[in-house]
């Protein structure tokens, strides 16, 4: 089973793919923990690029092709072995970031996108997403020293939170209130597993 955690940035989707992940370990499953962008040392490099403010402003296509480099490393050296080898993998962002961020905050075409991500991704989709929604300036007035994408405008912002709703209005997602408690969105997602 492949689960991916979305939403803007500071909704807590590390809080709750960990907490999904030791639920699932006491379970018996094993569970591989991962993220985007970063979480390879190739990739590694790539978060530092575009996370980095120094690295100053880079053309939107550039930015997306760097994400398309991170998802076809991250998919063929850590996703797909470990759900190979019947692991659950719960990542903390995927395609539908790269679609929010670069496609809706960036205004770059959705469809190229998306044909981009398909082929850097061999077409590989989440069982299941998880939407953590959040009115963006109330996540952003919490993070106090923000990255590169983080210290961008509230209008892009809030193209990234519309397209994350328009994206999970269809099946196989679900989207929470990212300031429930905790333990209630804890509780929603697993209900979601089925």
């Amino acid at each position: 089973m492949f689960i991916v955690f979305e939403g803007g940035d500071g909704v807590g989707k590390s809080t709750q793919a960990n907490a999904l992940a030791d639920w699932l370990r006491g379970q018996g499953r094993e569970v591989v923990l991962t993220f985007e962008p970063g979480d390879t040392p190739a990739g590694a490099h790539i978060r530092e690029i575009l996370l980095d403010p120094a690295t100053g402003e880079l053309p939107p296509s550039a930015e997306a092709l760097l994400y398309v480099a991170d998802k076809a490393i991250h998919v063929e050296q850590v996703i797909r072995p470990a759900l190979a080898r019947g692991a659950v993998v719960i990542c903390d962002r995927y395609v539908d970031s790269m679609l929010a961020y670069q496609g809706a905050g960036r205004i770059l075409d959705i469809s190229e996108l998306e044909s981009l991500a398909a082929w850097a991704t061999g077409g590989l989709r989440p069982d299941l997403t998880v939407l953590l929604d959040l009115d963006p300036a109330e996540a952003m007035a919490e993070i106090e020293t923000p990255d590169r994408l983080e210290a961008e405008g509230a209008d892009f912002h809030q193209r990234v939170r519309e397209h994350y709703l328009a994206l999970a209005d269809k099946p196989g997602y679900v989207v929470i209130p990212a300031r429930l408690p905790a333990d209630e969105i804890a509780a929603r997602v697993r209900a979601a597993l089925g």
